[in-house]
């Protein structure tokens, strides 16, 4: 599904060049159910980015679905990104001026599915997460962990062939976490490929591989 080929990326601070990520060769299979872990700094939320397509490398190449990513326009990849791949955000990215119900519905409508159809998901989407009460709210009216919780409903709503989530858990009291995970390792049993970044032990033992990072290398893989 993935492939990364002396992937780099490199900002500016001043005159120096600083490596986030440093020649990151790396193939994720259909199906599996990867961790990134490593300390701050480490480049993980940078290579989850890039892997989402929110940002592009400095080099290096990256093919996804045997797409060149790499050499892709931004709307070519936004369409990429659409179609496949869902997304959670450590600092959620609800849209403000939206409803609950809304932004959970809103990658339901980018792919145009009916409106009756529409319905029916965000209901049982509602329901699973025991956020039905909360529907009509916009963002701001709730809590972190609720915004999570929406932001995770929102990522999976449209069964995507990638999942990728970043600290997903973080804002969740233990339960509400122990219910992502598990929901998580069951989408992963379906096939959904899924890529996490955490800091959690506990977490990164719902997957099948733990990927290290550390000063933007790959320090260690392990499949588990």
């Amino acid at each position: 599904m993935i492939q990364l080929t002396n992937l780099e990326k490199s900002i500016r601070n001043g005159l120096q060049k600083v490596w986030l990520l440093n020649q990151i060769n790396l193939t994720i299979e259909e199906g599996e159910f990867v961790t990134i872990m490593g300390p701050s700094g480490a480049g993980k939320t940078t290579l989850l980015n890039i892997l989402g397509m929110l940002d592009g490398a400095s080099g290096g190449d990256y093919h996804f679905l045997g797409e060149p990513v790499h050499k892709l326009n931004e709307r070519s990849r936004n369409e990429l990104h659409k179609q496949y791949m869902g997304f959670v955000f450590q600092a959620y990215h609800l849209i403000d001026d939206l409803t609950v119900y809304e932004n959970i519905e809103t990658p339901l409508l980018y792919r145009q599915v009916k409106s009756k159809e529409r319905k029916s998901i965000v209901a049982d989407m509602l329901d699973n997460f025991q956020i039905v009460g909360k529907k009509d709210l916009f963002p701001e009216q709730l809590s972190g962990g609720q915004q999570q919780l929406v932001g995770v409903a929102r990522a999976i709503v449209h069964k995507p062939r990638l999942l990728l989530a970043d600290e997903p858990t973080g804002n969740l009291h233990t339960k509400q976490g122990e219910r992502i995970m598990d929901l998580f390792k069951e989408l992963n049993e379906e096939g959904m490929t899924i890529i996490q970044v955490t800091h959690s032990e506990k977490n990164a033992q719902y997957g099948s591989r733990i990927i290290e990072l550390e000063d933007g290398n790959i320090k260690q893989d392990i499949r588990l």
